[in-house]
């Protein structure tokens, strides 16, 4: 679910890049900004910590940038998050800007438990298997779930596809009950 307060921002960024194009290029740079600063603990903390100056912080986020190959909108973008104090909201602000692209492009997200970590090649079928289904494009998230067996789940929107070893002795088990 996204936060109510995401929204606003993920409007203001799409309305200055101005198409989606470009705020999916965006969206990428600010995604590598939010994974790397999730990764580092220091680096959570520090953008938590009320206490450090806007100054401090706004250094850290250009040395950052400037290592992770990010554009001058994307610092901006930073920046402003940043004298808002919702720079630890980036994630939230991220996924709304997320759905007003694929909004904007007729796409649709699908949500992938799979069993093991799919070859780009499997992600690419899945992802043509599910647009055939929703006739749509789709946006492909997966994450491993090794309790599935094998196979997978794909969630689009309140549609459940389940094609996995688990679903399926379910399936036999009810069946059978």
């Amino acid at each position: 679910m996204i936060r109510r307060f995401a929204r606003p921002y993920a409007r203001a960024i799409m309305d200055v890049v101005g198409t989606a194009d470009r705020g999916a290029a965006l969206l990428d740079e600010l995604r590598r900004f939010e994974k790397t600063r999730q990764s580092a603990r220091e680096l959570h903390e520090l953008y938590a910590n009320p206490g450090i100056d806007l100054g401090t912080k706004t250094s850290v986020t250009r040395t950052m940038a400037q290592r992770l190959g990010l554009s001058d909108m994307a610092v901006k973008v930073l920046e402003v998050l940043i004298r808002n104090h919702r720079i630890n909201d980036l994630g939230a602000i991220n996924e709304a800007l997320a759905e007003l692209i694929r909004n904007a492009t007729g796409t649709v997200a699908a949500e992938v438990r799979a069993a093991q970590q799919p070859t780009p090649a499997e992600i690419d079928e899945l992802k043509r298997t599910l647009e055939k289904k929703v006739g749509r494009k789709v946006e492909v998230d997966v994450s491993v779930d090794p309790s599935l067996l094998g196979g997978f789940v794909a969630k689009i929107g309140s549609e459940v596809y389940d094609a996995s070893v688990a679903g399926k002795i379910n399936k036999f088990r009810e069946s059978l009950g």
